[in-house]
């Protein structure tokens, strides 16, 4: 059976850590790597592992790729403070690592439920979202990207079933808060392209965005919380965008 080590990123995660790290005490290693929390994150991480890592925060994939060769075991899973590993999902990942010889692949996509202020979201677009965390960290990394990286697998993948719950944004302050660090690294990521903000990414591309969601991907079908979601992805958009256009005077000047 190959050995698994978790490793979970934190900053600033106490409410969420506990519940979290409670589920994955069935893996070998448990790895925390922390951007330097001010709060009780590190005192909770200490209760279930003694390999916890402090290292600087520049963004997702940057901390993420850091992080993974440090680890004890080939195979690791990544699983961030927000989201829980289900009993299901976790007899289907030891099942793979079971495997004579080896699992089949060397990465797995995993199936992501995400609650929304509370609400599973079965749809807008979200009840397609899958996420590439088990994987062989010889063979796998992240893309250099600022905002929304995915890991890139050298070698064959496949799917699992079972369900990793995600439970997203307690409330505004909390969505805010993460919406000016996306909108800030969307916007740069952009800038790096050499993309200038026109006038159709401002009012075409959010409109677009906020009909996908809520009609073609039947957002509407989530209540008054699918409505919320899709407006403030469409704001997302905009923002971003608005931030571009920033961006782009600085230069200019």
């Amino acid at each position: 059976m190959q050995k698994l080590t978790a490793i979970v990123p934190v900053f600033n995660e106490e409410q969420n850590l506990e519940d979290c790290l409670r589920g994955l005490t069935w893996a070998e290693e448990i790895l925390v790597v922390d951007s330097f929390s001010r709060d009780g994150t590190l005192s909770i991480a200490r209760r279930y592992t003694d390999r916890i890592l402090q290292h600087e925060y520049v963004n997702s994939a940057a901390q993420k790729n850091w992080t993974i060769p440090q680890a004890r075991h080939d195979w690791v899973l990544i699983v961030d403070a927000d989201e829980r590993v289900t009993d299901a999902l976790r007899e289907e990942i030891r099942r793979v690592l079971r495997i004579e010889g080896g699992p089949p692949c060397d990465g797995y996509r995993i199936r992501r439920q995400t609650y929304f202020w509370g609400k599973p979201i079965r749809y807008c677009g979200w009840q397609n979202d899958r996420v590439l965390r088990l994987f062989n960290r010889h063979k796998g990394r992240y893309e250099e990207k600022e905002v929304h990286a995915d890991v890139v697998i050298q070698g064959k993948t496949g799917d699992l079933e079972s369900p990793l719950i995600h439970y997203t944004y307690r409330d505004f302050k909390q969505y805010f808060a993460k919406f000016q660090r996306y909108t800030d690294w969307g916007a740069l990521e952009l800038q790096k392209q050499g993309k200038r903000a026109r006038w159709y990414h401002l009012l075409l591309h959010p409109a677009f965005r906020f009909l996908r969601m809520y009609i073609f991907q039947r957002g509407f079908l989530d209540g008054l919380h699918g409505l919320v979601l899709c407006l403030l992805a469409a704001f997302s958009v905009f923002t971003k965008y608005a931030k571009l256009w920033e961006l782009n005077q600085k230069e200019s000047s």
